[in-house]
């Protein structure tokens, strides 16, 4: 049982990087960016094949630059070009398809067996004990988190902020929202690439469709934190994405160990878990509204 909950946290905090990711797009820039999906297995492809070679540190830099890429293409699509954000990022993310097996030298899939990673570089050096793993993935969405409310608190995050809310007012303020859609977007798409870039360094492979559903696991977490934490504050959305992402990790562990559903079907879980999470917000609502209708019909029949 301590294995499992070891491993639900370790895996909590590297995917928790995908909420923030989706914190940055929808939440900040109200924009609904796919280029998840294949941005995941971008950051994957490129920090396995540079492990490969020996540059396991390089690597985590290097797939954050190629996210910032993907997502400069997305935002490019859609501030120059005219092109919807669905539809942008639905482009991008088909397009990454290529790109990525390019990156995993043509083939649909890559291993690290018998290379050394962050992880083991970490093992080694006798830092943290058993529990290096989930030092390694604590540390790293943390200060990803740290540094992304310090930039959201700048005035060039102010201005990303402010054009999620307002575009009109933010143009009228002298500033280019061309340009902080695009900047936001290009953060975003990072930290998506640096959350595949450490858990294919964790699990030492890479496959072509590892990041198929990754958008939807991202919102759920999103949403489950929201639901548990709020999101009145940019610091309080934050901490949510983190926390949602660790307590769906809880779930999955929780329902695998009491093997109350078989593994076969893991993407009807998934599909169910999601569709909760997604709902619990207009699932609250109705039930308050529920709540208040039963004491008025008390009241009234006093």
């Amino acid at each position: 049982m301590l294995l499992i909950t070891q491993t639900a946290l370790e895996l909590g905090f590297l995917y928790a990087l995908v909420a923030m990711a989706l914190f940055v797009s929808y939440r900040v820039l109200d924009i609904a960016d796919l280029t998840t999906d294949g941005c995941f297995v971008l950051g994957a492809a490129v920090s396995v094949t540079l492990t490969a070679a020996g540059h396991p540190i390089l690597a985590i830099p290097a797939a954050m630059a190629a996210g910032a890429c993907a997502g400069f293409v997305t935002a490019f699509l859609q501030t120059r070009l005219g092109v919807p954000s669905i539809r942008a990022g639905i482009v991008t993310n088909t397009g990454l398809y290529t790109v990525n097996l390019m990156a995993m030298g043509w083939k649909s899939n890559a291993s690290l067996l018998g290379v050394d990673t962050l992880f083991t570089l970490m093992k080694g050096a006798g830092i943290g004990g058993e529990y290096h793993k989930l030092l390694l993935a604590g540390v790293v969405t943390v200060l990803a988190g740290v540094l992304l409310r310090l930039f959201l608190g700048t005035r060039l995050g102010l201005s990303i902020r402010a054009t999620g809310d307002n575009r009109d007012m933010v143009r009228s303020s002298s500033v280019n929202p061309t340009a902080t859609i695009t900047i936001g977007l290009c953060i975003a798409n990072a930290l998506t690439a640096l959350s595949g870039a450490m858990v294919g360094q964790y699990q030492k492979t890479v496959d072509i469709n590892s990041g198929t559903g990754i958008v939807v696991i991202g919102l759920a977490c999103l949403i489950i934190g929201e639901t548990i934490l709020g999101r009145r504050t940019v610091t309080r959305g934050i901490i949510a994405v983190i926390v949602g992402s660790v307590v769906y990790r809880f779930i999955y562990a929780i329902v695998f160990y009491t093997k109350v559903v078989p593994v076969d079907c893991l993407k009807l879980l998934t599909a169910v878990i999601v569709g909760l999470a997604i709902a619990a917000p207009s699932l609250k609502k109705w039930a308050q509204f529920q709540r208040r209708k039963a004491a008025a019909r008390r009241k009234g029949g006093v």
